[in-house]
This record gives structure tokens, C-alpha cells and sequence, in this order.
């Protein structure tokens, strides 16, 4: 993990304490991934979550994650950032098939993986094997206007510190999990 960090994934707040726990490794994108000659890349391999609020949906969520949604008329004024990630892993999902050998490993509803496949469906769906890293101290900034609305990618105003940031599963049991879901959906290093 780098030393600073100044870009934030913006992600519903459930899915960032499911991933901060470890019950959860992997993130779905549609967008922001170039194909490279090695496979495919991301823009930001590594970067803060970002939590956000006001547009989760807890029908969205398997039934034992649905009472975990903090339901907010609006975006809070500071946002606290303790959690940083680190893609190891960008999947092109070709099946719905794919996503459902994974059901165990994550906390959406067929619906939201549905809603996923669905929308804008020229365009792939992406599978994200993200490191988690919990911050040793948590960084916090003022939910500006520059942070509204609909984009995954937010550039911080300032850096955040990443120094000391532990793993929130250690490496035995982060590349057992990676494993898991690279054989689940028929992917072989």
C-alpha cells in the first residue's frame, strides 16, 4: 500500500463495512477499465472508499445485510475515510452463471446483480478482487459539491494518509478467498 492516497471509489456505506470486515473481497463495475496488452487495468488500482448513503437500497442486499444500511436523508457533511483498497484482480464477466457460482462471497441480491447485467448491457461487467486495508488513523474531509453526484471516481482536495495501513484479512487467508472465486468463475492463473 502507498504512503498517501488521493482518490477515493465512491461505494454504498454497507458494501465498505462488508469489505472492511472481510466478509466481502469483490466490487462490480461496468466502465472505467482499458484493456491493455496484459489484460485489463484500472485507472486507480489503489484508492480509499469512500462511503456513501443516501442511495442505498436494502432491497438490494441479502436479507442478514439489510438491516445494516444507515439510512440518511443526505450525504453527511464530513466524510470519514478508513478504508483503502488495492485491485489484485479485473474479471470480464461473460455469464450471469459466472456471478451466481460467487453467491456466497458477496452481500447483494439477485436483483442488484440482475440490475448490473441489465443496465447499458453493450457494456461488460467487471469483476473487482480488491485488498482491503483498514487506515491506522482515519482520514476525514468535508463532503464538498466537487463529490456530488453520479461518478464512481472522486480526486480528493488533499492526500490521505495510507502509512500504517494493516490488511483486514492476512495474506494466507486474502489469497485463499482469491482463489476461491478465480476457480468459482472458471478462471485459471
Amino acid at each position: 500500500m502507498v504512503q498517501s492516497l488521493q482518490i477515493a471509489l465512491k461505494e454504498w456505506d454497507v458494501v465498505c463495512q462488508a469489505m472492511g470486515d472481510g466478509q466481502q473481497i469483490i466490487l462490480l463495475r461496468k466502465g472505467g477499465i482499458a484493456e491493455a496488452a496484459g489484460g485489463f487495468e484500472l485507472e486507480h488500482p489503489q484508492f480509499l472508499f469512500f462511503p456513501t448513503f443516501v442511495h442505498q437500497n436494502a432491497g438490494m442486499l441479502k436479507p442478514q445485510w439489510q438491516d445494516k444500511v444507515q439510512r440518511l436523508a443526505e450525504e453527511p457533511t464530513k466524510v470519514k475515510l478508513a478504508l483503502a483498497g488495492e485491485i489484485t484482480d479485473i474479471v470480464k464477466l461473460q455469464s450471469r452463471e459466472q456471478m451466481q457460482r460467487t453467491d456466497g462471497s458477496h452481500i447483494w441480491s439477485d436483483a442488484l446483480i440482475d440490475m448490473r447485467f441489465n443496465y447499458r448491457p453493450w457494456n461488460p461487467l467487471y469483476l473487482l478482487l480488491v485488498r482491503v486495508y483498514r487506515l491506522a488513523s482515519v482520514g476525514e474531509v468535508e463532503n464538498t459539491a466537487a463529490y456530488a453526484g453520479c461518478k464512481s471516481w472522486v480526486p480528493l482536495e488533499r492526500a490521505i494518509d495510507c502509512a500504517g495501513a494493516t490488511p483486514v484479512l492476512d495474506d494466507l487467508a486474502y489469497a485463499s478467498l482469491r482463489a476461491k472465486l478465480l476457480e468459482q468463475i472458471e478462471i485459471s492463473e
